[in-house]
């Protein structure tokens, strides 16, 4: 069975509205949704969950109307799913109620109001930082708007949209992958408007109308030069001790930046292994424990490093590697503006959070350890994405090779 519920956002709100949530449970788990609907604190009544009788707020029949009619909707949501024979689940959930609540008024053709409200629904669903990605593509498609001084619609999103947004991006000197990364996440608006009946235009579907892709300039720290950061002697700035720490445990679990940063003493199991759910895929992960990552975490009495933020951890990951002394100069190429750039730099230059994902699956990989072995690590789905990860040289894969059998 479900039950809805009803909350307001800010209860103690003094002035103004707040925003009242839906809260749909079911089968042990619980679906946050925005209503739209709005009420002042001071004419909500928390114990029946609907708008106060009162003068006050004369228009209180017809709000509480809309309630019974939301408390109605969501139940039928569930219903439906099960008389459809599928599992209900969040995700499944707010698209039945998506149908019937959020774009039920919503303008066929409203592109921008559609996005604007399926990134605020994806607030409880998805991960920030992919939310914030969204933001970001949705402010550029903005500004493109603003650049050809006129609105467009799904109608609008053809071959020739494509090709001017893309323009555009370019001139602004964005590179290919920054390029690719916003047509990529225009796609994902577009195919679930399409798949709520909303856009009927799938121009965006065509071959053309593609995601620009350039293989990045990859580097992986060896277990080498991986033991020459662990080793360094930090005692006397305790911040980037933590930086090190942490990155260490990175590097020796394959975990993305947001999981590992956000390690708790509960994730590590018999003193031997780490088992969460990742932030990005939902999947749970169980990791055996590096002699590094043991020690580290002894060091904090079960503890895990505080992190710091992405950018500044970033900063100190650098000057780790320059204190660490990996300094081989490495050449970087990327499309930008149009243009391919190429530059020599250092390598301790290019080490990022990213760099511990990396060479985590890299040093695994040579040291013959089964890919699908790795990715039961590592939650990649196809050794085709896991493979992007490995990142050897020429010279590396012949070494490889010569300790295979076939060589001998």
């Amino acid at each position: 069975m479900a039950e809805v519920n009803f909350f307001l956002k800010e209860p103690k709100k003094v002035k103004g509205e707040s925003l009242i949530y839906l809260f749909l449970s079911y089968n042990n788990k619980r679906l946050k949704y925005s209503t739209g609907e709005k009420i002042n604190p001071d004419y909500w009544n928390f114990e029946n969950q609907r708008a106060k009788e009162t003068k006050k707020f004369p228009e209180y029949p017809e709000f509480n109307v809309r309630l019974k009619s939301l408390e109605s909707k969501g139940n039928t949501a569930y219903r439906r799913l099960l008389n459809d024979g599928l599992e209900p689940t969040n995700e499944l959930l707010k698209k039945e109620l998506d149908k019937t609540i959020r774009f039920a008024d919503s303008k066929k053709d409203d592109l921008f109001s559609f996005i604007d409200k399926y990134v605020e629904d994806s607030k409880s669903l998805k991960a920030k930082g992919t939310i914030k990605a969204y933001n970001t593509t949705l402010g550029k498609l903005k500004d493109f708007r603003t650049s050809i001084k006129r609105n467009f619609s799904f109608e609008d999103i053809d071959l020739e949209f494509y090709n001017s947004f893309v323009s555009y991006l370019t001139k602004a000197n964005y590179s290919q992958n920054t390029i690719g990364k916003h047509i990529k996440i225009l796609k994902t608006f577009l195919n679930e408007a399409t798949d709520r009946g909303i856009n009927k235009t799938i121009e965006y579907k065509k071959r053309k109308f593609k995601r620009p892709v350039e293989e990045p300039d990859k580097i992986y720290l060896s277990v080498e030069e991986l033991g020459r950061i662990y080793n360094l002697d930090l005692k006397k700035d305790k911040q980037l001790e933590g930086v090190r720490d942490l990155f260490i445990i990175g590097c020796f679990t394959g975990l993305r930046f947001s999981d590992f940063s956000e390690l708790k003493k509960e994730n590590i199991i018999d003193g031997n292994k780490i088992k969460m759910r990742t932030s990005k895929t939902n999947e749970i992960v169980i990791i055996p424990l590096h002699r590094y990552v043991r020690e580290i975490i002894s060091k904090y009495n079960g503890e895990i490093p505080q992190a710091l933020s992405n950018p500044k951890m970033n900063l100190n990951l650098k000057h780790l590697g320059t204190l660490a002394k990996i300094n081989d100069l490495v050449e970087v190429s990327i499309t930008k503006g149009g243009k391919l750039v190429k530059n020599t730099v250092k390598k301790s230059s290019l080490i990022c959070t990213h760099t511990a994902r990396r060479s985590f699956a890299t040093n695994l990989y040579l040291a013959g350890i089964p890919s699908i072995t790795i990715m039961k690590i590592t939650g990649h789905r196809t050794e085709k994405s896991f493979l992007r990860y490995i990142s050897i040289s020429q010279e590396e894969n012949a070494d490889n090779l010569l300790n295979h059998p076939f060589f001998k």
